[in-house]
């Protein structure tokens, strides 16, 4: 009997012409995705014999020579045999579009999802899947207030949580190991990230989702664990213990398959190091599934020892907008006389990326680039303390903050942050070209969601997005921390600042809208220099658990003045067609009132 899908199909890395369909499948096979004619025939088709790691078998399909802005209904066929559409579903087959060099973005990202069930327990306990109920809503033909879906997906870290696990997760665990020895509840080997990822990505409607919306994505550091690579004194204390190499060979070596190798493109592919040992492999043995267990351990490897030997982050042209996603985890420099978020080569990467001539620049990075001022100026004053650069006795405590109150964003490598800030002032000062109607940085992590922007009078616009949680909300207690205390900390951080002679950031920055702290994916539509962002979540009130209703958290538009004019001004602004929604809405209530 033919084998089955596990996961997927998914579709990942799209471009104008070629596009990757990844699967997980139960057993070795070869893998088809099949294009379809209008009639429902065989249009062309691509196949991949799966490779194995550790036992579980994998298949990425590259489909070449496609045809720009095109939209190509697809079936995936294992053994001959289809498996997506699944056996008896009434559902249609999937499609995926090639890109546009010329259209409209619409690109939804968000981070932080954990996978628990979605019923009364689930909400209660993480509150409503935002993605899982924009799947559902699309699949009804329902896209909210925006003019149409979107067209890329990307996914800024946390997309499974390897130290924070499921009672279905450790109900796994404890089947097959002893759960009261280390690292009890949390994942210890490749064979339970391969089970985390199955119950984060094995939903139905995400499924759906995820077989033709194109979807990238990078790690943070749940994906591995709680504040991976926070410092040298973290990384001593993981390696001190029994269980942690496994851990990271586990994590990096899954997140290859699972998460990054989809991430690139057909050329970027061909020149991977890991996928040109598959190719190797296969071409030795073409009838046989290759074991890629050993060279995708080895490389795990080698890619936490030496973090040079490999490089995470990658671009993705945006029509004529450009998207550079940034490692900020594994890229690291943690000496502290040399602390840096990036080590030199990935600095070095990332200056050759920073350019203008484009209509927008997003820069993705899982932690934001620009927290709330008054806590980037908190983080700073740590770094300082954790570094010994205020004194012996305030290291260890400061070293405890830093840990404990998860302070490791960038404003905690002042080095790296200037020097990445004085990138970006070049590209909107049109000194790497001219310069683009807006730099934006996209992040996630902080479990609350705002958008921010630099003070300037000319050039670029720069504004910082932050969209988290997906589906893990930061408890009641610390939302007035990080509501309010951002403000409150603003003028005594700086205080600190200056007395702890910390140099003054390059930049000054304000918040234009949020923070919001309800699950949420957010949309952001660039249509030429108009630029739009619509927070969207789910709710269950007047619904059932099983089906929420799509909740528009806020809906914003972000109007770029002309060149020459003063940024700092509230440019942040209902869009419309949400305005006449809220006045309609509120005449009904004043009319039922009477």
């Amino acid at each position: 009997m033919p084998t089955e899908l596990v996961l997927g199909p998914m579709v990942r890395h799209v471009s104008a012409t070629s596009a990757a369909v990844w699967v997980q499948t139960a057993e070795s096979a070869t893998v088809t995705v099949r294009l379809l004619d209008a009639q429902g025939g065989t249009r062309e088709s691509s196949s991949a014999r799966t490779f194995a790691v550790h036992g579980h078998h994998y298949g990425l399909v590259e489909l070449t020579g496609l045809h720009e802005a095109t939209r190509y209904r697809y079936e995936v066929l294992v053994d001959d045999a289809v498996r997506w559409p699944e056996t008896g579903s009434d559902l249609p087959a999937s499609s995926l579009t090639t890109r546009s060099t010329n259209a409209p973005v619409r690109l939804a990202f968000g981070s932080c999802r954990t996978s628990v069930p979605h019923d009364a327990a689930g909400h209660l306990s993480h509150g409503v899947d935002a993605l899982r109920t924009f799947a559902l809503a699309l699949a009804d033909g329902d896209h909210g207030p925006l003019s149409a879906p979107p067209d890329l997906l990307l996914l800024l870290g946390d997309q499974v949580y390897a130290d924070a696990t499921s009672a279905a997760m450790q109900e796994f665990i404890a089947a097959r190991r002893d759960i009261t020895e280390e690292p009890g509840e949390e994942l210890a080997d490749y064979d339970e990230y391969a089970q985390l990822y199955r119950l984060a990505w094995s939903e139905p409607a995400l499924r759906r989702l995820f077989s033709w919306l194109p979807t990238l994505m990078i790690f943070d550091d749940h994906d591995i664990r709680d504040d991976w690579n926070t410092s040298a004194t973290w990384r001593r204390q993981m390696e001190a213990t029994s269980w942690w190499h496994d851990r990271i060979v586990a994590g990096l070596g899954s997140y290859w398959v699972y998460q990054h190798l989809g991430n690139l493109s057909v050329q970027e592919r061909a020149e991977d190091p890991l996928w040109t040992e598959l190719q190797r492999r296969q071409r030795a043995a073409p009838d046989a599934e290759v074991d890629l267990t050993d060279a995708v351990d080895a490389f795990a490897e080698r890619a936490d020892e030496d973090p040079r030997s490999y490089r995470w982050s990658y671009t993705h042209p945006l029509g004529r907008s450009r998207l550079v996603v940034v490692d900020s985890r594994a890229a690291r420099q943690l000496d502290p006389d040399d602390r840096s978020m990036l080590d030199d080569a990935e600095l070095a990467w990332l200056d050759d990326q920073l350019t203008g001539d484009v209509e927008h620049l997003l820069v993705a990075t899982s932690l934001p680039f620009l927290l709330p001022m008054g806590l980037h100026h908190i983080e700073a004053l740590d770094e300082a303390m954790a570094e010994g650069r205020l004194g012996r006795r305030l290291t260890r405590v400061g070293e405890w903050l830093r840990q404990e109150m998860d302070l490791e964003h960038w404003a905690a490598f002042t080095d790296a942050f200037d020097a990445v800030a004085r990138m970006v002032t070049e590209v909107a000062d049109g000194r790497r070209g001219a310069p683009p109607a807006s730099v934006l940085f996209l992040s996630g992590d902080v479990h609350f969601s705002y958008i921010t922007e630099v003070d300037r009078r000319s050039g670029s616009r720069m504004l910082q997005l932050v969209c988290s949680p997906i589906r893990n909300p930061l408890p009641r207690a610390l939302r007035a921390f990080a509501a309010l205390g951002s403000h409150a900390a603003r003028p005594a951080g700086a205080l600190l600042s200056r007395w702890a002679r910390i140099p003054e950031t390059p930049w000054r920055w304000h918040g234009i809208a949020g923070p919001w702290f309800d699950n949420n994916v957010a949309v952001l539509e660039v249509r030429d220099e108009r630029l739009r962002t619509v927070w969207l979540g789910g709710r269950v009130l007047g619904a059932s658990h099983d089906r929420p209703e799509l909740d528009v958290v806020a809906d914003l538009v972000l109007d770029v003045p002309p060149a020459g004019t003063a940024h700092r001004r509230p440019l942040a602004r209902m869009h419309p067609d949400r305005q006449r929604g809220l006045l309609a809405r509120l005449r009904r209530r004043t009319t039922d009132r009477r």
